[in-house]
């Protein structure tokens, strides 16, 4: 597949336009993407999952499309809550940092997440910080407060609201504005925190304004244009993020370098639990670890991929079980074929067969891996029909793109150890005798199952069963 095929091809639904638009690169076969990354306090939980996966899947579509991609994802290591919770853990903040930092990698690494080109951290960054801040004062948009702290004036921003779709009168009336004395508008937010005496010293750094530490906002600004320019192509984010702080971006990036920021907003939805917003105060929080010891890891990437990105992710132990099912579906399928012909491993993809023709269409329709996936299935249907190493082959080369489908099918299904592996099991076993035509010990398995209240229901797609 070549890039300039891509070009003519892939659609992303861009919240700044409110559309899906047609991906065109500012260089040519090329794409710089930054994605807002994780605020080291504590563990990551399941909305940083969906963050790094979903992204990740971003990532290797267009590195299987032929695209040359910068991909940075930030490590905020400076906030309010990195410094309270390091106090009342009587650690430094490098200690704290480093610590959840390390347990990022190991969820992200056990989620199959590959490492981001770049992953700065906040606190290298911060002459860059100061050298923004410095430009929008110049443009007469940043002012020192009576307070010490430098904010960003809001109603001096031409076009404020444009991505959150938000007009300054709405937001007035907003809950999430901050209202203090000392900004000149309750809209304007800070860009530099001037030193409070109580914090430590590493979370101080010298400027023109005064001892301080930069704001949230101005943290993405600087590390976004230091390694990928003033104007790039694609900025993602959880949806959360949307307002206020993609939206400060913008305001702070444009004003500061005077030209358009990013091209393509891309925001993936919430995840809920049990159809509930995931939040600590009502106690369905869940961190990536604690899923983990439930269930496999790649089970938790396939159920994340199941859904489009933008939609809802709605997370319950039944979701998850059919994820499972699900995927030893796949897995089995592949057993059958290694166990008949050997099937061997296949990374080149033909992208004019059928079956790949339509993940590509899939995956070009604004990342809809719910249409891939299906194509996944529809192959792995037609791979238990009639077994082939090359179908396998693809199945296999198609379900890397996604991350998934790597592992020996006989040790994940032997590693799920549940009823459906066995069920899968036996299932395999009985195609293997019907294709010997050893069709007494194929009733005997369907005998047998029924007996255990499983009946088996053969088709044109398979074998599929059934609990009684």
């Amino acid at each position: 597949m070549t890039a300039q095929l891509r070009l003519e091809m892939l659609k992303i639904y861009n919240t700044l336009a409110r559309d899906k638009q047609e991906f065109i690169p500012i260089v040519p076969n090329t794409v710089r993407m930054y994605v807002c990354g994780m605020t080291v306090y504590d563990y990551c939980h399941l909305g940083h999952a969906r963050v790094m996966v979903v992204f990740d899947m971003v990532y290797r579509w267009f590195k299987a499309s032929g695209y040359d991609i910068t991909y940075v994802r930030n490590i905020t290591d400076i906030d309010d809550k990195i410094i309270k919770r390091a106090a009342e853990n009587n650690e430094s903040i490098h200690q704290l940092t480093q610590r959840f930092i390390d347990a990022m990698h190991e969820d992200a690494d056990a989620l199959g997440v590959a490492r981001p080109d770049h992953e700065p951290r906040a606190t290298q960054f911060v002459p860059e910080m100061l050298e923004i801040i410095d430009k929008l004062e110049a443009n007469g948009l940043a002012y020192k407060a009576a307070d010490g702290d430098v904010n960003f004036a809001v109603r001096k921003f031409e076009g404020y609201g444009k991505l959150s779709g938000k007009s300054l009168e709405d937001l007035r009336a907003g809950e999430r504005v901050e209202v203090t004395t000392d900004k000149h508008d309750p809209l304007d937010f800070v860009l530099w925190k001037h030193a409070r005496e109580t914090e430590a010293e590493e979370v101080k750094w010298d400027s023109k304004w005064g001892r301080g530490r930069p704001g949230w906002h101005i943290e993405c600004s600087a590390m976004a244009s230091k390694l990928l320019g003033d104007h790039f192509d694609i900025h993602g984010g959880g949806a959360d993020l949307q307002f206020p702080h993609h939206e400060n971006e913008i305001a702070q990036s444009e004003g500061a370098h005077q030209c358009q920021f990013v091209n393509y907003w891309m925001h993936n939805g919430f995840v809920r639990v049990d159809n509930e917003k995931m939040s600590k105060s009502l106690g369905n929080f869940f961190t990536i670890r604690e899923v983990l010891k439930q269930y496999d890891p790649e089970v938790v990437r396939f159920f994340i991929l199941r859904a489009h990105y933008r939609s809802p992710l709605n997370y319950s132990d039944a979701h998850l079980d059919d994820a499972k099912k699900a995927l030893d579906r796949l897995y089995t399928a592949l057993k059958t074929v290694r166990a008949s012909t050997g099937s061997a491993r296949r990374d080149a993809i033909d992208w004019n067969e059928p079956f790949a023709a339509r993940f590509k269409t899939a995956m070009d329709d604004d990342f809809n891996t719910v249409e891939a996936i299906a194509v996944l299935f529809d192959l792995a249907n037609e791979v238990n029909r009639r077994p082939s190493a090359d179908a396998a082959a693809q199945l296999v080369a198609l379900g890397a793109v996604l991350g998934l489908l790597q592992r020996d099918p006989t040790e994940f299904l032997q590693g799920a150890g549940s009823d459906e592996a066995l069920i899968a099991e036996q299932i395999l076993a009985r195609n293997a005798a019907k294709q010997a035509k050893d069709y007494s010990e194929a009733d005997r398995i369907r005998k047998a199952l029924l007996a255990d209240g499983i009946v088996l229901e053969d088709s044109a797609a398979g074998t599929s069963w059934r609990r009684v």
